[in-house]
């Protein structure tokens, strides 16, 4: 009798599990951790795979791109899902291990930022947005007509989407800027918060009405005076006029890459690049390369 098992639990930060439990053996058994951002994806494409070949058994869980690179250095995953690039100090560590990798980018993905529903903002520049980040701003009275303090809604430092929004701004993060473990988390706290703003995963917003239930998506101005673009315009994503947008990827053991390469096959396949687009993520030419 062969069963699936969906479970959803707290680890670290946002984790999720997807155990296929059939009469497959271990070499069928994958393991992929990482990124947040691209968990729920994770999980959809996995269950749909197992669907068509349930000897395979695969569990997902997420807690933010380092900790899926972690996981391959110390042995603990065959695949790290993450929202950034191996650092310098990254590759050098797989390069001392002699742990050699091989890179797919699979998808392109835009970071969304979320005000309140009620606040009176709809777009904002990004020299703006650096200084609200940054502690800089901390009030919204000096864009709008309200005198509202900001709160600011963000990731923690092991988060890809962290190290990228840092690294676009050129930014420290404010000291005060509340670090969650994930994009339900910020969502939440911004419904509840007429002060706050946070950035997460457009994807996650882009195909969920409930998501998106009590916030408003800002649009984004490279430059004062240009015209904003919204991380949801799909045909702005795909000329590459969005300021935060990148490629996702999947970061896989050499040594896993032939037990790995059916399921790699299957995200490439019409269901998966399906599954990849429905989730809000656009689709890119795939390609590895071993580090």
């Amino acid at each position: 009798m062969k069963q699936r098992l969906l479970k959803l639990f707290p680890y670290i930060g946002l984790v999720v599990t997807l155990l296929s439990i059939s009469c497959s053996n271990s070499n069928n058994s994958i393991k992929m951790k990482g990124s947040d951002t691209e968990v729920n994806l994770a999980v959809n494409l996995a269950e749909k795979f197992t669907e068509q070949d349930p000897t395979f058994s695969i569990a997902i869980s997420g807690g933010g791109s380092g900790l899926g690179i972690t996981s391959l250095l110390n042995g603990q995953a065959d695949i790290a899902n993450s929202s950034r690039p191996l650092s310098e100090e990254e590759e050098q560590q797989f390069k001392e291990k002699k742990i050699a990798l091989k890179t797919v980018v699979f998808a392109e993905d835009a970071t969304a930022f979320v005000v309140h529903k009620d606040l009176p903002i709809d777009e904002i520049d990004v020299e703006t947005l650096a200084k609200i980040l940054s502690g800089e701003i901390r009030n919204w009275s000096e864009l709008a007509n309200v005198y509202y303090p900001i709160n600011i809604y963000g990731r923690q430092s092991s988060s890809g989407t962290h190290s990228f929004i840092k690294k676009k701004l050129t930014i420290e993060f404010s000291n005060a800027a509340k670090e969650m473990t994930g994009n339900a988390q910020i969502i939440e706290g911004v419904k509840a918060d007429k002060t706050g703003i946070g950035y997460v995963g457009a994807g996650y917003v882009a195909h969920d009405p409930l998501a998106t239930q009590g916030i408003k998506v800002l649009e984004i101005m490279e430059k004062k005076g240009e015209k904003a673009v919204s991380p949801l315009d799909e045909e702005a994503i795909n000329k590459g006029a969005y300021f935060f947008q990148r490629p996702l990827y999947q970061f896989v053991l050499a040594e896993s890459w032939e037990k790995v390469r059916p399921f790699i096959a299957f995200e490439r396949s019409t269901i998966g690049r399906k599954l990849i687009e429905d989730h809000g993520y656009y689709i890119l030419d795939s390609q590895e390369d071993e580090i």
